[in-house]
C-alpha cells in the first residue's frame, strides 16, 4: 500500500478510534446505561499511567526467523521441540551480540508455523498459554534478563473449539506478564474466504465478562516503558485506541504486512513501533512477502530494518525517558468528527463468533459464509 493512501486514511479516519469507532455507539450506550461499571480508560487531561523507568535509554531487538510448520512433522511434540529450541537459540544469540536487549520481539508463529486444514485439524497445531513452551522461554528470559514477546495460534479450555491468536509477553523474571488477544481480523480482502480465528471483536461481550473492559485494549506498564502487542494490520482505529490508553512502544507481529503501515501508524499515533515478520522458504510462494522487519520512531524514521527474506536480528536504542517527558496522548479531533462516526454502522456485528463449538466455521470459506449471513450491509 502506498504511503499517500495511508496518509489520507490516517488523516481522515485515524482521529476517532475507541469512543466513536465501529463499536462507538454501543460503548456510549454501555456507559449511559451503567456508568458505574465503566472504569476510566482514558484520562481527560491527556496524561496516562506509567511505572517509573529503570533507565533512560532501552534496547529493542527484533528477531526475523524462519519456522517449520507443525503439519510437516511426524508428530506435534517433535515440531514444537524443534521450533522452541530455534527460538531459544535466537534469544541466546540476541543476548550475546550487540547491545543487551530489554525487549526481544519474535513474529506471529515462531512455535507453530502456519498449517493448513479445517478448524478441527488446525486446533492440533496450537499451543496453550501458559504451557511447557512458555515455561522454557521463561527460563531463557530470566537468564538473559530480558522481555520476550511472540505470537502464536493458541487453544484455551475456556474457549472450546476456538483458535485464538495470542501475543504473549514474558518478563525478566520468566513469568507471563500479559497475553494480548488479537483485537479483530481484517475483512473483505479476498473473495474466496475470511480468517476464521477468534478475536476480541468476534466474542466481545463474553470476552468482556471474563476479562473486563480494560483488557480489550490492554497496556502493559513496564520499567522500560508502556507497551502493547498486536497482530492487527491496516487498521488505524485499533492503534488509535492503544495510543489513547498510553502506549509508548507498539510491538507488532506478522506473517504478511506493509512496511508503510508500520511507519504511518507510528507517526499518526506518536509512538515507537517494531514489527517482526516471518521468513519463508526461498522456494515458497510466500518468499516475496517474507522478512523486511523494522523498528521505527514516532516520526516514521526507520531506526533499523532487516535485509529481506533472510534470518536476521536487528536492534535499536529508544530514548524512552526523553520521549516520555511532558508527553501526552495524541490530540485527536474527537468532537469534530463525532457526528459522522456516531452514525457509522460496521458491517459485521460484535459477537459473531460467540457460537457453540460445533457451529464455528471450519474453513475460510465457511467463515465468509458466516460473515455474509450476519452482514448488516448485505442483508
Amino acid at each position: 500500500m502506498r504511503a499517500s493512501v495511508l496518509t489520507t486514511l490516517g488523516v481522515v479516519v485515524v482521529a476517532l478510534a475507541v469512543a466513536c469507532g465501529p463499536a462507538g455507539t454501543q460503548r456510549h450506550d454501555d456507559a449511559a446505561a451503567n456508568p458505574q461499571e465503566i472504569p476510566q480508560l482514558v484520562r481527560p487531561d491527556g496524561s496516562y499511567p506509567t511505572k517509573p523507568l529503570e533507565k533512560d535509554t532501552i534496547v529493542v531487538k527484533v528477531v526475523q526467523s524462519g519456522v517449520s510448520n507443525l503439519q510437516d512433522f511426524d508428530n506435534v511434540a517433535d515440531g514444537l521441540k524443534t521450533n522452541l529450541e530455534n527460538m531459544v537459540s535466537m534469544v541466546e544469540r540476541a543476548c550475546s551480540e550487540g547491545n543487551h536487549p530489554d525487549f526481544i520481539l519474535f513474529n506471529e508463529f515462531p512455535l507453530t508455523g502456519y498449517s493448513f486444514g479445517t478448524r478441527d485439524e488446525k486446533l492440533e497445531f496450537t499451543i496453550t498459554v501458559p504451557g511447557p513452551e512458555t515455561e522454557r522461554l521463561g527460563e531463557i528470559a530470566q537468564q538473559c534478563d530480558t522481555y520476550i514477546i511472540f505470537g502464536s495460534y493458541a487453544r484455551d479450555g475456556e474457549w472450546p473449539g476456538h483458535i485464538l491468536s495470542i501475543n504473549t509477553v514474558i518478563d525478566r523474571k520468566g513469568t507471563i506478564a500479559e497475553r494480548f488477544w488479537k483485537t479483530r481480523n481484517v475483512k473483505r480482502l479476498h473473495d474466496d474466504g475470511e480468517i476464521p480465528t477468534t478475536t476480541v471483536e468476534s466474542v466481545r461481550d463474553r470476552y468482556r465478562e471474563r476479562y473486563g473492559i480494560e483488557a480489550e485494549f490492554p497496556v502493559l506498564q513496564t520499567e522500560f516503558g508502556n507497551i502493547a502487542v498486536s497482530t492487527v494490520q491496516l487498521d488505524p482505529f485499533v492503534y488509535a485506541a492503544f495510543a489513547m490508553r498510553g502506549v509508548e512502544i507498539m510491538f507488532r507481529t506478522a506473517t504478511l504486512f506493509s512496511t508503510e503501515d508500520v511507519k504511518a501508524t507510528a507517526r499518526f499515533h506518536n509512538f515507537y513501533s517494531a514489527m517482526s515478520n516471518i521468513v519463508f522458504p526461498p522456494e515458497s510462494r510466500g518468499a516475496p512477502f517474507g522478512g523486511n522487519s523494522l523498528i521505527v520512531s514516532p516520526d516514521a524514521e526507520v531506526l533499523a530494518d532487516a535485509p529481506g527474506n533472510v534470518e536476521a536480528i536487528i536492534e535499536a536504542e529508544i530514548p524512552i525517558a526523553d520521549f516520555r517527558e511532558n508527553r501526552r496522548i495524541p490530540r485527536y479531533p474527537m468532537e469534530v468528527v463525532a457526528p459522522v462516526y456516531a452514525q457509522y454502522q460496521q458491517e459485521s456485528p460484535l459477537n459473531h463468533m460467540d457460537l457453540p463449538p460445533e457451529e464455528l466455521p471450519q474453513t475460510r470459506a465457511g467463515m465468509k459464509e458466516l460473515l455474509d449471513r450476519v452482514s448488516r450491509w448485505l442483508n
